[in-house]
């Protein structure tokens, strides 16, 4: 039985779809910038859950509890249902519905904002709501919320500096990277976290392509200085020290020697690299596309055309 392959004529080209191909360029649009919002937006609503909103509630808890005045009894004179126009609304109370009293002024700030929701069932709840209304907006907690964290950001890295913040951190780490399970997670964030923001121990001088592992192969390097002066003796020329970072994390790598002479430089910028490195060869710098190049070409013969 012959096979079908052979029924398929190859010469013919392939049958364009310029609908999806439009849908895919869309698709190219509109993915980025919508994967940047929705990872921003998970950042800011993890913080917002973890950090900030405990913060806010072990902040407003601890006002209600320096500031409330709810008494179970109170004289039936200083006890009103509605706003008393000649008189104080902190010297007279509402009485809530677990039998508390609350001064007039939380009772009346807490309805006029509360709008269809209802309102707090207990003299606690009144306050909470309160000091949240009147001390805790959001416009107040999250500036001041930034400007803590910075603050503590800045002592704690003032600490670090210091011999026994390194001490304390490394016995820490120590202790950590006992636990069976907790230390590989922990390992791992930690290199990403170095890599990120710790200060860069290795200052990369230039992207160069390098034929590795071996000829035929290029991978990319990034120069970080001159190597040993023995293996440039028996090499009997310049020798680069190249890190060759690994995808799609380059946190790690191979440091290897290479013969200048062998190093091709490339007209990229270290961020291009690392995006390059991290994307796994998806993300290529603008300039180094052969799109682009074709483009430059066909300007240029345009211009020698005038």
């Amino acid at each position: 039985m012959p096979s079908s392959i052979s029924n398929v004529d190859l010469s013919k080209p392939a049958v364009e779809r310029p609908f999806r191909h439009a849908v895919i360029r869309g698709l190219g649009v509109v993915v980025p910038p919508l994967l940047t919002i929705v990872i921003f937006l998970w950042i800011g609503g993890t913080v917002n859950d973890y950090v900030l909103r405990p913060v806010r509630v072990g902040a407003r808890d601890a006002l209600v509890w320096a500031v409330a005045d709810m008494p179970k009894e109170v004289p039936a004179e200083r006890v009103a249902v509605r706003a008393r126009p000649d008189e104080d609304p902190w010297t007279y109370y509402f009485e809530t519905p677990d039998q508390k009293f609350v001064p007039f002024a939380v009772y009346d700030t807490v309805r006029r904002t509360q709008g269809a929701e209802p309102l707090p069932s207990t003299a606690k709840g009144f306050y909470r709501r309160y000091i949240e209304l009147v001390y805790l907006p959001p416009h107040v907690v999250v500036p001041a919320f930034l400007i803590v964290f910075i603050l503590l950001l800045y002592l704690l890295g003032r600490f670090m500096a210091a011999g026994i913040g390194r001490i304390l951190v490394g016995t820490f780490e120590r202790g950590i990277l006992q636990l069976p399970l907790v230390r590989n997670v922990y390992s791992s964030v930690k290199q990403v976290s170095d890599f990120l923001f710790g200060p860069r121990q290795i200052e990369y001088t230039r992207v160069v392509a390098i034929e590795y592992p071996r000829q035929g192969i290029w991978s990319l390097g990034l120069v970080t200085g001159e190597s040993m002066l023995d293996i440039r003796a028996a090499a009997n020329e310049p020798v680069l020290s190249v890190l060759v970072p690994t995808s799609p994390m380059p946190v790690t790598g191979y440091t290897i020697n290479v013969k200048k002479s062998e190093a091709l430089d490339l007209n990229i910028t270290i961020d291009q690299a690392f995006q390059f490195i991290v994307s796994c060869g998806v993300v290529v710098p603008p300039q180094q596309l052969q799109e682009a190049l074709e483009e430059r070409a066909r300007a240029d013969q345009l211009a020698d055309d005038e």
